[in-house]
C-alpha cells in the first residue's frame, strides 16, 4: 500500500479542499493517527484516521456560499472581452438578507469562485462559494447533483424528439447522460439535467431542430433560486444544502 499526500487524501474522503488541507496542516491543525502534522507534504497511508481539531472544523464553517440572479450578459467565470464576470454584481448594496444573516466583507472575496458555469446569454442560479467540499459536490468529476432550467424555444417536435432530450442524444462524441425534460406549455421546456456540457442545453435543442430563446437556471441541487430578484445574490443559508 503506497503513501499518499494527506492534503489529497483529506480531499478525496470530502473533508475539503487540498487547498484548505494545505492551510490546515500548516496551522497543525490536523491529527493523522493521533498525531499533529503540520509539514505540507506529507505522504501517509491511505487506511489512516484523520481528525480535524476543533480550530480546523471553526475554520471550515466560516467558509461562505453565495447564490446569485445572474442575468444575461455577464460572464460567470473570469472576465472576458466587452463584457463582466458576475462576480461584480457581488457588492453590498445587491445583497438580499434578513436580519440574521451577514454583511458582506472583503474576507468573503478569499478564494471565492463560481462552482459552474452559466453562459453569457443565460440567467438564473449561479453558485460561488469559499468551500471546496461544496465545490467537488457541484461540478467534481462524480457530481450528480440536479441542475434544473426552464427554457423558452421556437420550432416544434414530436415525440421521438422529445425522447431524444431526455436520453439518446451525443455531444462531443460522447452519449449524454439520462435527462428530464418535459414541456411547460407551447413554448417553454423543463430541463433536469445531471451534467454540464458547455452550451449543453442549447446543442442538445439544436440536434432535434428547436432554437433556445431564453434559458433560465432555477434549481441547484435542493437550493431553489425562488424569489430572488435578478441581478441581486443572498448567503447560501445554513438550513440549505445541495
Amino acid at each position: 500500500m503506497e503513501p499518499v499526500r494527506l492534503s489529497k487524501l483529506m480531499a478525496e474522503r470530502g473533508l475539503c479542499s487540498r487547498r484548505e488541507a494545505d492551510e490546515l496542516i500548516a496551522k497543525g491543525w490536523v491529527k493523522v493517527d493521533g498525531e499533529i502534522i503540520s509539514t505540507l507534504g506529507t505522504k501517509v497511508l491511505p487506511t489512516a484516521t484523520i481528525e480535524l481539531l476543533p480550530q480546523a472544523q471553526t475554520k471550515l464553517d466560516t467558509l461562505v456560499t453565495i447564490i446569485l440572479n445572474k442575468p444575461v450578459g455577464y460572464v460567470s467565470g473570469q472576465p472576458e472581452k466587452d463584457y463582466e464576470p458576475a462576480v461584480r454584481l457581488i457588492t453590498p448594496d445587491s445583497q438580499e438578507r434578513d436580519g440574521n444573516e451577514p454583511r458582506l466583507s472583503r474576507k468573503h472575496f478569499e478564494g471565492l469562485a463560481p462552482a459552474g458555469r452559466l453562459d453569457i446569454d443565460s440567467q438564473g442560479l449561479l453558485v460561488f462559494t469559499q468551500n471546496g467540499q461544496i465545490a467537488k459536490q457541484l461540478i467534481g468529476e462524480d457530481s450528480s447533483i440536479e441542475k434544473e432550467y426552464l427554457v423558452r424555444v421556437r420550432g416544434s417536435i414530436g415525440d421521438r424528439e422529445l425522447k431524444l432530450l431526455n436520453h439518446g442524444l451525443e455531444l462531443d462524441g460522447e452519449k449524454l447522460k439520462p435527462a428530464q425534460v418535459s414541456w411547460l406549455n407551447s413554448d417553454q421546456l423543463r430541463f433536469i439535467l445531471r451534467q454540464g456540457k458547455k452550451r449543453q442545453i442549447r446543442r442538445m435543442c439544436e440536434l432535434v431542430g428547436l432554437r433556445v430563446v431564453g434559458l433560465k437556471r432555477v434549481r441547484v441541487g435542493r437550493v431553489m433560486l425562488g424569489n430572488l430578484p435578478e441581478g441581486k445574490w443572498r448567503f447560501l443559508r445554513p438550513s440549505e444544502k445541495f
